[in-house]
């Protein structure tokens, strides 16, 4: 299976991402106001309000920011991580989009990363923009055409067609026998801990673990044998 992919030209990633503001209180008045609006076709239940639902924020572009985004690729055998993390996330961008433009400005490369196509790419390409950071060739998928953007998407893979549910990275890691360590934190504490633990370090090393779980993921939907821990370096 995927026997054209050519893992050398795959450039993995992950990123984590945290509503802009520590709580709604801190909300400017403006994005307050249209955050009460999104707030309204998000509300599922009668308690619902735009302050408790603001925890939520961090999955839209609009209202969201980027704090870490983790990238790996595989040479000689060896998986290296590399991560771009911290409260700027201007900076952060740029440093990436140098990354890219750089070492990885050629058509033949292709993106992978797990649900990347519904929320890493679109994500990376709004927040760049936002914060007026051109597009790098790997990201600049306007005027494309659906079958010419071949980035690689290990859910939308997993799927083979079927579109009715979300398989999460942890269920497929599971399925497919792939070790995980035990300490991570679960997706849903990264804003906690970054506005109110302000512990980035241990977000980012999170977010380098979903690297590797994602690299494992297609190696074994290539039928390959994974990565040795002692073969994964962080550079």
């Amino acid at each position: 299976m995927l026997t054209h992919i050519n893992l050398n030209k795959v450039l993995f990633l992950d990123i984590e991402t945290v509503p802009q503001y520590r709580d709604y209180e801190a909300v400017p008045e403006k994005f307050k106001a249209l955050w009460d609006h999104k707030a309204k076709r998000l509300s599922s239940a009668e308690n619902d309000t735009p302050e408790s639902l603001y925890e939520r924020a961090g999955i839209y572009a609009e209202f969201g920011k980027i704090i870490c985004i983790s990238v790996g690729y595989v040479i000689n055998g060896q998986l290296r991580i590399k991560s771009f993390a911290g409260d700027d996330e201007s900076e952060l961008l740029n440093n990436f989009a140098q990354l890219l433009n750089q070492r990885f400005n050629t058509p033949d490369v292709l993106l992978c990363a797990h649900n990347g196509k519904e929320f890493d790419f679109p994500y990376l390409c709004r927040r760049m923009l936002i914060n007026r950071i051109p597009l790098p060739l790997l990201l600049d998928t306007s005027g494309r055409k659906p079958w010419e953007v071949q980035h690689i998407d290990t859910m939308e893979m997993w799927k083979f067609g079927d579109y009715k549910s979300y398989t999460s990275l942890n269920l497929l890691t599971a399925v497919f026998d792939i070790p995980t360590p035990k300490d991570d934190i679960d997706g849903s504490e990264v804003g906690k801990t970054y506005w109110q633990d302000a512990d980035l370090p241990r977000i980012t090393a999170y977010c380098q673990k979903d690297v590797v779980a994602i690299v494992q993921l297609l190696l074994r939907y290539k039928g390959m044998p994974l990565i040795d821990e002692k073969n994964i370096f962080i550079v």
